[in-house]
């Protein structure tokens, strides 16, 4: 029998630290502690060599459940639509009006996060209504 594996979601982005910080946000996430000897995650970078300071993030799901997310610096910027994005259940188990309202207020939390609302995708006979967003650096996801 194989066992499961576990896994992290990894970014590539321009700000890694002001990315992840954003997806805390929106998943309740949080930073984890930094590094043995340290007593903050800026102490750790300033230890680095100058290139790579700020070049990486993370933040992990406090309960331990979910993947730890992790942003990588990279120099070029984002070009095409992502061929993978996350999809942030808030409207789990409900359907209608009452969904659609689900969907509209965590879009109008995360908006004055940075977030930008993209399209509504109305319910058909396949698919309950879901709200494409985009992250502060332009990473599609959707409020599902």
């Amino acid at each position: 029998m194989t066992s499961v594996k576990q896994f992290q979601v990894t970014f590539d982005c321009a700000e890694p630290e002001r990315v992840a910080r954003f997806w805390c946000e929106v998943l309740g996430y949080v930073v984890p502690p930094p590094p043995e000897g340290f007593a903050t995650w800026g102490d750790f970078d300033r230890s680095l060599p100058p290139e790579r300071q700020g070049s990486a993030f993370a933040c992990v799901d406090p309960s331990g459940v979910g993947p730890r997310l992790f942003f990588q610096r990279v120099p070029e910027g984002k070009a095409v639509k992502n061929r993978l994005h996350l999809d942030v259940r808030v409207g789990t188990g409900l359907v209608g009006e009452e969904r659609l309202a689900a969907l509209e207020a965590e879009c109008a939390r995360l908006i004055p996060l940075g977030a930008v609302r993209v399209r509504l995708l109305l319910a058909d006979e396949e698919n309950e209504s879901c709200l494409v967003m985009q992250d502060i650096e332009g990473n599609e996801f959707c409020l599902d």
